[in-house]
């Protein structure tokens, strides 16, 4: 008895086709997954045994089963690969009509109970799914909106049983509601800054050129909170572009069930001790780095020199070509990564060359070894370089700014 099933496989943001083989024969009992299948693939058996019999369904006690992931040669990574495992030994023990699983993809995580977990990825696979013409996708309830983004048929189904229920005929799910305000909270103003409107002109000329902007000054000056508002004054992200930036977010598995469509320009602060594969993406199956998860909006470096040299320089491509390539012994992965660099840093190691209260006291020495953290050739990607330095009182004192609404329009 065979029964076959797809599902997908992400080799970077592309969804790749899985067809799910499930072979049932006499024999000594035993439950095999081959084609290239990562441990926490290989431990689908257990979880998906538990979650057949903990669905009042039958497992199939007396048959050897074998389950092949299509193609042999390519790597199948995670847990995502559960519930249409699930729904092929179903197919292949009469459990579930194959023809009707047939016209369905799948894609989601089992509970030891039968339960459905949402992964990371849904809406790569259901674009992946409608690009082969399928237009139905089971998945869990928390992956249905952001599934049917890629304009495919999503099926929530919170448990195994209602799977089977619905692929039976016996259960209609309920229809997946995409949320009302699928925007992102507003992010900080611009009416925050006070004063400083020299690096306020700078950063406005930043928002309306997609320039990157390096500003250099003394500590306390605004620098950082100057690069944080900058996401305000930028537009919201036209459709194709929201797809895009929604697709990356969701290989991450950074969409939240409530706001599956990324309709703001996005904004990353990683910290100064990141590592080079946390910046520009790696790992052992590629995922998106800071810099891709940036795509389309704002990358905030702050006190640039603390990062890592060979950090920085892994920029300079993605500056350069908006793409990010990672290469592996099976392939290639590519991510997009157009961002605009904000980054800040101050004028010296002690800190406290450019403010008039302070003397810097560091040596020749000292102050060469801080610049040379930073190559000729990065420094080059930045547009615009602007010193900030410490506001007088009277600016402080002064009414608020103008907001970031104003400045966009």
């Amino acid at each position: 008895m065979l029964a076959r099933t797809v599902t997908y496989a992400l080799v970077g943001l592309e969804p790749r086709r899985v067809e799910v083989e499930a072979h049932l024969e006499r024999g000594v009992p035993g439950f095999a997954i081959v084609g290239l299948a990562d441990r926490a693939c290989q431990e689908a058996k257990h979880r998906v045994r538990s979650g057949i019999s903990s669905s009042s369904l039958e497992w199939p006690l007396d048959r050897r089963i074998t389950v092949n992931l299509a193609p042999a040669g390519l790597r199948k990574e995670g847990s995502s690969f559960d519930l249409s495992i699930a729904l092929a030994v179903l197919a292949a023990s009469r459990q579930v009509p194959a023809e009707r699983l047939a016209e369905h993809a799948a894609v989601g995580e089992l509970a030891l109970d039968g339960r459905i977990r949402p992964v990371r990825g849904a809406f790569a696979v259901a674009e992946g799914a409608r690009s082969l013409g399928l237009d139905l996708i089971l998945c869990a309830p928390e992956s249905a909106a952001e599934a049917e983004l890629a304009g495919v048929q999503a099926v929530p189904v919170r448990h195994l049983g209602e799977a089977v229920a619905y692929l039976r005929g016996e259960l209609q799910p309920a229809p997946v509601e995409q949320p009302d305000e699928p925007f992102e909270p507003e992010p900080p103003d611009l009416a925050d800054v006070r004063g400083q409107e020299r690096a306020r002109r700078a950063l406005e000329l930043a928002a309306a050129g997609g320039h990157n902007l390096l500003l250099a000054g003394p500590p306390g000056t605004g620098k950082t909170m100057l690069g944080r508002r900058l996401p305000g004054i930028l537009p919201l992200l036209a459709p194709a572009e929201a797809l895009e930036v929604t697709r990356i977010h969701s290989v991450a598995g950074l969409l939240a069930p409530e706001r599956p469509l990324v309709s703001r320009a996005p904004f990353r602060a990683p910290h100064h001790s990141a590592s080079t594969a946390a910046i520009v993406g790696g790992g052992p199956g590629p995922r998106p780095g800071e810099a891709s998860l940036a795509h389309r909006g704002v990358l905030l470096l702050d006190e640039l020199p603390e990062f890592q040299r060979p950090t920085l320089e892994a920029l300079r491509q993605p500056l350069e070509d908006g793409m990010i390539a990672i290469a592996r012994a099976n392939g290639q992965a590519l991510f997009p990564a157009r961002f605009q660099l904000i980054a800040t840093m101050n004028l010296c190691p002690c800190a406290g060359r450019g403010d008039p209260a302070t003397e810097c006291s560091c040596s020749p020495q000292r102050l060469a070894s801080f610049r040379d953290k930073l190559s000729r050739a990065l420094l080059d990607r930045f547009d615009l370089v602007v010193t900030v330095p410490r506001p007088r009182a009277s600016e402080l004192a002064a009414g608020p700014s103008e907001a970031s609404r104003p400045v966009r329009a």
